[in-house]
C-alpha cells in the first residue's frame, strides 16, 4: 500500500504542475477566469498567464526595444514622429539634425488596443475603473513576454521582448491611466520611464502664443479627455510655470466619432451602409451630441455614397440623420467648437487646436481646409460668420513631436541608447476578441458588441482579448493603405515586421501586409 499511496502522490503532484504549466503557456479556454486586482496578478501571482517576474526585469539593458501602445491605430502617428525624428546629431546626442534619424538604431514593439476601443467612451459609460485595467493590461503586454501568433491559437508565444520605456500614445490614457501605470510600476518595485502625450502637446500650443498674449487654445480630442479635464489643468499649471501673463482661454470639443471613422468602428461608420442602422453611436437630430439643423449651410456636410445617412431621400427632411465619413465628423465637431467660442462673448481668438487624439492627424488636411472653409464663411448679410473669433492661420498641435523630444532627453540622461540596434526590428500588435473565452461575446464580424464592450466589470481577471501581429486579417486594406500614404516609413516598419521576423513565419502570403 505504501508504494500506491507514493504513487498516487507522485502522480497528483504531477498532474497539479502540468495544469499550471498548461496554464502559463496558454490554453485560453480554460484559463483563469476569477476576479480580483490586475495589478496584484501581475506582481504576485506567478501561476498567472499575466504574470511578469519584475525582481529580474533587465529595464537597464540598452538593447531593449521601446513600448508604444494605444487604444488603436491612432498612435501611429505618434510613432511616426518619433521615427522621422531628426533634430540631433548622432553619437554626441547635441542639438541638430545631421541626416541621421535619431532612433536610427532602436526598435520599436506597438501595440494597438483595437478590441477595446474607443478608450474616449468609458467615461461616458461610468467604466474608469474597466478603462484603467485595459491600460495596466496594455503596460503588462509590453513589459510582459507573451503574444499569439494568430487569433485561432491557443497557446501563447514566450518570446517577445520586454521593453525599457512605456510610451502612453493616447491622450485618453494619458489623462486617465499614466498615473496608475506609475503607481502600478512603484508597487513592482521597477524603475520605468513612463512618457504621455498630453503635457508634450500643451507645451506646443503654449509655444505658439507670445509670453503676455490673449488668445485662445482649443482642445479637439475625444469625450473621455475632455471629460478628465487633462489638457485644461495641463495648460493652466504650464502657463503659470513658464510665466504667460496673458488671458489664454480653454475651449474643448469631444469629437464622437473622428477616431471610430478612422479606425472603422462600426458603431460609428460602416462604408456600405445606405441607411441609418440602430446601433449608431455619433451625434443626431436627437440625443446629447445633436446636429443642429440651423447650421446646415455651415456643417456643408458631404452627402454623396452613403457619407450621410438619411431616412429620407431628402435631406431636409430627415428625421433620422447620422454621420458616416470622417471628414463629415470633422466638420461637425469644428463647427461645434467655433459655436462654443462664438455664444461666449469672449473678445480673443482661436489661435491653435491641440489635436488631442492621436487619431487626428490622419486628418490634418481636412481639418486645416474646414478651418480655411469656415473663416471665409458669410452670413446672409454678408458679414463673416467665425472671422473676428478666429486666427487666420491657426496652428495644429500634434503632441507626438514633443514626445520625440522627451524621448531623446530620457534616452540620452540615462545612457540608454541602443549604439547596436536597428530600426527594421520593430514589432507591431493588435489585440482581437478572443473567441476562445466562452464569457466573451462577439459580433458577426468577431468584434465586442458595444453593449458587452463597455458593460463588463473591471476585477475579472480573464483574458477578454488575444494580442495577435498586425495583418491583413485584423486590419482593412483601406487602412493599410492610409498607411502607406500618411506614414511611409512605418508602413515600411510594419511591412518588414510582417514578411521578414520569425514571428510572422505562420502568416499565410495573402495576409501579409
Amino acid at each position: 500500500m505504501k508504494k500506491v499511496d507514493v504513487l498516487i502522490a507522485v502522480f497528483a503532484l504531477l498532474l497539479i504542475v502540468g495544469c499550471k504549466e498548461g496554464q502559463k503557456e496558454g490554453d485560453v479556454a480554460q484559463r483563469e477566469t476569477g476576479k480580483g486586482d490586475m495589478v496584484r496578478t501581475i506582481i504576485e501571482d506567478e501561476g498567472s498567464f499575466y504574470h511578469i517576474d519584475f525582481g529580474n526585469y533587465p529595464s537597464d539593458d540598452q538593447s531593449l526595444p521601446i513600448g508604444v501602445f494605444d487604444s488603436g491605430i491612432g498612435g501611429l502617428t505618434v510613432l511616426k514622429a518619433i521615427v522621422n525624428y531628426d533634430e540631433n546629431e548622432n553619437g554626441t546626442h547635441k542639438t541638430g539634425g545631421d541626416g541621421i534619424l535619431d532612433f536610427g538604431k532602436e526598435s520599436f514593439i506597438y501595440l494597438g488596443d483595437q478590441a477595446n476601443m474607443p478608450y474616449g467612451n468609458y467615461s461616458r459609460e461610468n467604466k474608469i475603473d474597466l478603462l484603467n485595467e485595459h491600460i495596466i493590461k496594455d503596460a503588462q503586454f509590453l513589459m510582459g513576454n507573451s503574444y499569439y501568433s494568430d487569433v485561432q491559437d491557443t497557446t501563447a508565444n514566450g518570446d517577445k521582448q520586454a521593453v525599457k520605456v512605456l510610451i502612453i500614445a493616447c491622450n485618453t490614457a494619458t489623462a486617465y491611466g499614466k498615473e496608475h501605470i506609475e503607481a502600478f510600476l512603484k508597487k513592482a518595485k521597477l524603475d520605468l520611464k513612463v512618457i504621455g502625450v498630453i503635457d508634450a502637446g500643451v507645451r506646443g500650443a503654449l509655444e505658439s502664443i507670445e509670453k503676455e498674449e490673449d488668445a485662445i487654445i482649443g482642445v479637439l480630442a475625444t469625450e473621455g479627455t475632455v471629460a478628465s479635464k487633462g489638457y485644461q489643468n495641463t495648460i493652466v499649471k504650464f502657463k503659470e510655470e513658464l510665466g504667460y501673463s496673458g488671458n489664454i482661454e480653454v475651449f474643448s470639443q469631444g469629437g464622437v466619432g473622428i477616431a471610430e471613422a478612422v479606425d472603422e468602428d462600426p458603431d460609428y461608420f460602416d462604408r456600405n451602409l445606405r441607411k441609418p442602422r440602430k446601433e449608431y453611436k455619433g451625434p443626431g437630430l436627437s440625443g446629447n451630441v445633436k446636429i443642429d439643423k440651423t447650421l446646415f449651410d455651415i456643417y456643408n456636410f458631404d452627402f454623396d455614397q452613403g457619407k450621410m445617412l438619411c431616412d429620407s431621400e431628402n435631406s431636409d427632411d430627415c428625421s433620422i440623420l447620422q454621420i458616416n465619413d470622417a471628414e463629415n465628423y470633422v466638420r461637425y465637431h469644428l463647427v461645434t467648437l467655433l459655436e462654443q467660442i462664438r455664444k461666449s462673448g469672449t473678445t480673443n481668438r482661436l489661435k491653435s487646436i491641440i489635436l488631442g487624439c492621436t487619431h487626428y492627424p490622419y486628418m490634418t488636411d481636412e481639418i486645416e481646409a474646414i478651418l480655411k472653409e469656415l473663416y471665409q464663411y458669410q452670413a446672409k448679410d454678408g458679414t463673416y460668420f467665425y472671422q473676428k473669433f478666429m486666427a487666420r492661420h491657426i496652428q495644429l498641435i500634434d503632441p507626438a513631436v514633443d514626445t520625440a523630444k522627451e524621448l531623446h532627453e530620457y534616452l540620452k540622461n540615462e545612457a540608454l541608447f541602443n549604439p547596436k540596434g536597428n530600426i527594421m526590428d520593430s514589432e507591431f500588435y493588435i489585440s482581437v476578441a478572443n473567441q476562445d473565452n466562452p464569457n466573451v461575446t462577439t459580433d458577426s464580424e468577431g468584434r465586442f458588441p458595444y453593449d458587452y464592450k463597455y458593460g463588463r466589470k473591471a476585477g475579472e481577471i480573464q483574458e477578454y482579448v488575444k494580442v495577435v501581429p498586425f495583418s491583413r486579417k485584423n486590419i482593412s486594406n483601406e487602412i493599410l493603405d492610409r498607411f502607406q500614404e500618411q506614414l511611409p516609413y512605418v508602413y515600411q516598419l510594419m511591412r518588414n515586421f510582417n514578411q521578414a521576423n520569425g514571428k510572422t513565419r505562420h502568416l499565410a502570403l495573402d495576409s501579409k501586409i
